[in-house]
């Protein structure tokens, strides 16, 4: 490498690692609708440095989106994807950032703003070097919610459509996501009869019997789990992960109490499948709505993506499954390829998650040569 190439290559890691941590400093969560606002007129600056680029502005159910692609383009040859809503946590002041041996350290570093700003670095590079390039963007703010009226909005409600996407949100430097589970979100509650806690026998306690009911749940996706062979998890999981009551008082019997369930399934699990057992095991007195409801998702990543991951990294390509969900779901369901691979990221939806400064150059490379050859 020549000096001239290591001064590029130093600059744009000065550039990736402050437009990263420009967006980390934006508390782009769902109860800050103005920052949320604040994050897209950052994005906005960027893009808008581009003449022959038509930034497109969307809502839906108060949720923000944006889409940049060449004028006169409808359907572009490529478009990549990514999210700017992070993880709620308590703190605000949470939302910061320092850098430590090498990484980005905050909620937000890993998912996904430092691969967001990866995104609109090579999204100008492409399009400084030619103004045909049939590369689009879309940049949503509701993936950790559901993505439906982010990416889900803008597929099925604009028409939104590509040849190929690329999602940089799983897997992992040179690790691409062939196959996701599908995910159930579901809010259960129980209504009981109130009374004094010294004579419970004169009321039904709503939180126990829900306690009872879950436990029973959980026991059944043990029994899944011990019927799959292998080390890979590749089970349905059942995660209680919100129980609430509206009771005050501690001597006081609740009426009603709620849980929130996050169930993961790969095929050939379904929605429909899950949900039928849920009802089964929790039975008719407890009711069940669903929050979300995504079917698994099998992916199909270009060949020439995974060579070129091999050539920049000089290690060879992994075709893993993911236990998480994403964005590519709903453009699966339209029949358009999705890629998903990203720089190396640690602890994620933690207040100390973390991306790793010199993978995100790499990736940077990665994405910039596939690029190139894919479109100029």
């Amino acid at each position: 490498m020549t000096e001239t190439d290591i001064t590029s290559e130093n600059m744009l890691e000065d550039r990736l690692v402050a437009l990263t941590r420009d967006l980390m400093l934006i508390p782009s969560i769902p109860t800050r609708p103005e920052d949320r606002q604040r994050a897209f007129e950052l994005i906005k600056n960027h893009l808008e440095t581009l003449d022959h680029i038509d930034v497109r502005e969307y809502e839906d159910n108060g949720i923000p989106s944006l889409v940049a692609v060449p004028k006169g383009v409808r359907k572009p040859k490529i478009l990549m994807c990514g999210h700017i809503d992070v993880i709620a946590h308590p703190d605000v002041a949470s939302y910061r950032s320092h850098i430590e041996n090498g990484r980005i350290y905050g909620p937000g570093s890993g998912d996904m703003k430092g691969a967001v700003a990866i995104l609109l670095e090579v999204f100008r590079m492409i399009h400084r070097q030619s103004s045909k390039a049939s590369l689009g963007i879309a940049i949503t703010s509701d993936e950790e919610t559901g993505g439906e009226s982010g990416i889900g909005f803008l597929v099925n409600k604009k028409g939104i459509r590509a040849h190929t996407a690329m999602i940089p949100d799983g897997g992992s430097l040179n690790q691409v996501t062939v196959e996701e589970k599908g995910i159930l979100h579901v809010r259960v509650a129980y209504q009981g009869v109130s009374a004094h806690a010294a004579r419970p026998w004169l009321g039904t306690n709503s939180l126990e019997h829900l306690m009872e009911r879950l436990r029973e749940l959980k026991a059944s996706f043990h029994v899944m789990q011990s019927n799959h062979e292998g080390d890979d998890r590749w089970y349905p999981t059942c995660s209680v992960t919100m129980m609430e009551t509206a009771n005050q008082q501690i001597n006081r019997i609740p009426s009603e109490a709620s849980a929130v369930l996050d169930i993961r399934f790969p095929s050939p699990y379904t929605v429909r499948k899950i949900k039928k057992h849920v009802k089964e095991i929790l039975g008719t007195e407890v009711h069940m709505d669903v929050i979300i409801g995504a079917e698994p998702t099998n992916l199909s990543p270009d060949k020439t993506y995974q060579k070129v991951i091999e050539e920049v990294t000089g290690q060879p390509t992994i075709l893993a499954r993911d236990d998480g969900g994403s964005d590519a779901r709903f453009l699966s369901a339209h029949g358009i390829p999705v890629m998903i691979s990203r720089p190396l990221v640690g602890n994620l939806h933690m207040v100390d998650e973390w991306i790793d400064i010199k993978s995100m150059v790499t990736f940077y490379k990665i994405y910039a040569e596939y690029l190139t050859r894919k479109l100029l």
